[in-house]
């Protein structure tokens, strides 16, 4: 299952992490967010134990959301080391999460 990240669990989980992170963020009443989710569930379980998927519901935590600039969702940023190195605006198809995911387990 997708882990689900706050503004008080981030910096913890998501910039500490030793592995890459994807992060989806969205929000309860977005039909594209809801159309990438069960997405983002499936490549949590696919890439389990070599990198952490998870969503920050926006609505809930604004200050990260506000903190990288997020000003449409679904947005997904991929993490490696702290640092920002991919970002995905808009439902795109699985295989090109996948594919940009990989690129970060090099």
């Amino acid at each position: 299952m997708a882990k689900q990240f706050t503004d008080s669990s981030w910096d913890q989980e998501v910039l500490g992490s030793d592995k890459p992170v994807l992060v989806d963020f969205w929000a309860e009443w977005c039909g594209p967010c809801r159309m990438i989710g069960p997405l983002v569930e499936e490549l949590s379980s696919e890439y389990e134990g070599k990198a952490i998927v998870g969503k920050l519901n926006v609505d809930d935590n604004q200050a990260v959301a506000t903190k990288y600039g997020i000003r449409s969702i679904p947005t997904l940023l991929i993490f490696k080391g702290g640092e920002v190195v991919d970002k995905i605006v808009g439902a795109v198809p699985k295989s090109m999460l996948a594919q940009k995911l990989e690129a970060q387990l090099k």
